[in-house]
């Protein structure tokens, strides 16, 4: 053990100044590197909203995005994964734990010690499947009197080893304690019959030796008895060759449960074959816990629209019932719980930031739990693929990208897609105790330096929201809003997108609000969070422009909040089915009776042109908005004010270059130039403008004027030789 390292304590930010400077106009502040803030302080190198969304949507998990487009009671869309089930009754039996939950007439309760009742072993063997690794197992136990059956968290070894010891006749079977330990196996053996002893506990201290085992099959000859131990696959079987337990198919498990439960001959052939019975078996394979239950859903099917819509809800219930038995489990530690609240956070990502930051999850527990006590951290535990097993997730190989390139990361993730988003939901409902101890945890992740971390901060932080969102707010959101700096203002505009795309409550009227708020880092917050959100939800273009032009029009915006206004109004226009609606709502706001509302509309447009990224403005534009009778008048509209205006015409000519630029690569920009150019030109003034632009145009290397810049002089010109050209 090692002593946790201390917390830097989370003290919230001092509300900062009002903007001492006044009101600015709303031109197109791009700061230079040396430039100061609103409050006299070195400007941040802050990341404009463009490469802030295309952060967010790279390191948001993928269950996100398909919640968003999907929400309902069955399992979410997208690849279902699962681990092979195997042959139970409907006890559900879950792996390590002694607790048993019945369902039905089903068998197998572990006692701490004693006979097992015979009426739950032929309960059991009513409904038990064999599974491929059965007879096998069983051949070796009537010839060794002693088995070790070694298989997956939650697989059905259990009911396994009942039913060998079943299958082998004895007259009783006995459940050993749960206090056996490997050293005193032999002397828990006294009666005759069979034994099981489930889920040994081991480890480095206390493995299971051949030593004991023989010293169990001696004592075993004597009394005409057969022992089945139970372990999860296990470094810690020393001299021991252990019995896979391979489980069978869920398909063979659940016709075996339907037929004890209707009993009528052939009746559970049709059920086996309605669509959500097929989609369940499709997703892969199940445990035999879930398989139990599902089995009572389909053995109740009337054949009535309320009970197809159970059957196709089954899969969300049973992960929801799954997340509050491992979070109600007393037997399972704090740092088990502690790795299954972090990769529901890292749900997709690399496993060694689940694993890292599970930990310091662990830390805040043991500090709420345990006050008096200073938390320890294991250096060492269970590997990776053991607590991922635990957690019914996977891990595999993927490339990860990073700002050098793909690197291979080692990625886990849960099996059900929908299992983080309910797990998160089912700690902050349902155990609100742990919030403190998770809310330090969000702050810290939201502080760390890479981008993934604070990215997946705010996705958990959104989740929470959906859940109770006046908590979430009070107690992360607007701590992170009004922080002073970037950082936590940025994670807080992240988490407010992403509730709004999972459909949480009020947040759009939250949103609006907040961008009229008397605070400037609420607003500075609002303002960057409609920017973010609009690419993603289309629909919302109108509802986030008309915000953006209410705080425009209240005035008193400092160059920071100016800059990000114009960021995120400019990112209306990426939003490619609604292009030709917002250019017509920004020509709108030309007649706007408020000149910072003008101006937010001029700077926004040059801001959008100035892009030559993939899927810009230009690019629509030459694709189809040309096309597009409306929308290239009023682009066409937006270009000419842009240039006219004082207070715009240097950034509307840089816009330019840039679309100059971009047509000397690309034909169809050039068409789109040659299209546009003359709708620029309404006055003389207009005509010697662009001329002059033109007639110095450079090539971004700073070499001759590119050819392209000839052939649009050409319609400027066309009689007129260039006596400069070089």
């Amino acid at each position: 053990m090692t002593a946790a390292p201390p917390v830097t304590p989370d003290t919230p930010d001092d509300v900062p100044p009002a903007d001492p400077q006044g009101p600015r106009g709303l031109r197109d502040p791009r700061p230079a590197p040396e430039a100061r803030t609103d409050f006299g302080e070195p400007e941040e190198r802050t990341q404009e909203a463009r490469a802030a969304q295309r952060e967010l949507v790279a390191h948001t998990p993928g269950f996100i995005f398909s919640e968003a487009a999907s929400f309902g009671g069955s399992l979410v869309g997208g690849a279902q994964h699962g681990v092979s089930a195997g042959g139970s009754a409907r006890d559900v039996f879950m792996g390590g734990k002694t607790e048993i939950h019945h369902h039905g007439t089903a068998a197998g309760a572990a006692y701490a010690s004693g006979e097992i009742p015979r009426q739950r072993l032929d309960a059991l063997a009513g409904v038990f499947v064999q599974g491929p690794s059965f007879a096998a197992a069983l051949a070796r136990l009537r010839d060794e009197r002693v088995l070790v059956l070694a298989g997956a968290h939650s697989t059905g070894r259990y009911a396994a080893a009942l039913m060998l010891l079943h299958h082998l006749g004895v007259p009783a079977v006995h459940a050993l304690s749960a206090e056996t330990g490997p050293a005193n196996l032999g002397a828990q053996l006294s009666a005759p019959g069979g034994h099981v002893l489930r889920d040994l506990p081991l480890s480095r201290n206390r493995p299971l030796r051949d030593t004991h085992l023989y010293a169990a099959r001696d004592r075993l000859r004597k009394t005409d008895g057969y022992l089945v131990v139970t372990v999860e696959n296990s470094p810690f079987l020393l001299g021991v060759t252990p019995s896979a337990w391979e489980p069978p198919e869920a398909a063979d498990v659940l016709r075996a449960h339907l037929a004890d439960l209707r009993k009528e001959p052939g009746d559970s052939t049709g059920l086996l074959t309605l669509g959500p019975v097929r989609d369940f078996l499709s997703r892969g394979a199940h445990r035999p816990s879930e398989v139990a239950r599902f089995a009572v859903e389909v053995a109740r099917f009337d054949g009535g629209a309320e009970a197809a819509a159970r059957l196709a809800d089954f899969g969300h219930a049973a992960v929801e019932q799954q997340c509050r038995e491992w979070l109600s489990d007393p037997e399972a530690t704090l740092r088990d719980k502690a790795f299954l609240i972090s990769l529901a956070v890292f749900d997709q990502a690399p496993y060694v930031l689940a694993a890292e930051h599970a930990d310091q999850l662990y830390v805040h527990f043991q500090r709420l739990q345990h006050p008096e006590q200073p938390p320890e951290i294991p250096v060492f535990g269970l590997a990776a693929e053991t607590r991922l097993e635990r957690a019914r997730a996977e891990g595999e190989v993927r490339d990860e990208a990073t700002e050098w390139g793909s690197v291979p990361q080692f990625t886990a993730y849960f099996k059900k897609e929908n299992t983080p988003r309910l797990l998160l939901g089912e700690v902050w409902t349902g155990h609100p105790s742990a919030r403190p101890a998770l809310v330090s945890w969000l702050k810290e992740l939201a502080r760390d330096s890479r981008p993934v971390v604070r990215t997946r901060a705010a996705a958990a932080a959104a989740l929470l929201a959906r859940a109770d969102l006046p908590s979430a707010v009070a107690l992360l959101i607007d701590g992170w809003a009004v922080s002073k700096a970037f950082g936590p203002r940025v994670t807080a505009a992240n988490t407010l997108t992403l509730a709004q795309l999972l459909d949480a409550p009020v947040v759009l009227r939250l949103l609006t609000q907040w961008c009229t708020d008397t605070h400037w880092a609420r607003r500075w917050t609002a303002i960057r969070a409609f920017g973010l959100l609009t690419p993603l939800r289309p629909d919302l273009a109108g509802p986030a422009l008309s915000a953006l032009a209410a705080r425009a029009r209240a005035g008193g915006s400092g160059e920071t909040e100016a800059n990000n206004l114009i960021d995120s109004t400019a990112l209306l226009l990426s939003v490619g089915a609604r292009r030709g609606e917002m250019l017509s709502e920004l020509v709108r706001l030309l007649h706007h009776d408020t000149a910072s509302v003008r101006a937010l509309a001029l700077a926004a447009f040059v801001r959008a042109c100035d892009n030559a990224e993939e899927g810009a403005l230009v690019e629509w534009y030459a694709d189809t908005g040309m096309y597009e009778e409306d929308s290239a008048r009023d682009l066409a509209t937006l270009w000419r004010t842009a240039l006219g205006d004082r207070g715009h015409t240097r950034g509307a000519l840089l816009a330019l270059h840039t679309w100059v630029h971009l047509a000397e690569r690309r034909a169809d920009v050039a068409q789109a130039l040659e299209l546009l150019l003359p709708a620029l030109l309404v006055t003389a003034d207009d005509r010697k403008r662009l001329r002059h632009e033109l007639l110095n145009l450079r090539a971004p290397d700073g070499g001759p004027r590119p050819p392209v810049a000839d052939r649009l002089l050409g319609l400027l010109i066309p009689s007129t030789p260039d006596p400069s050209r070089s």
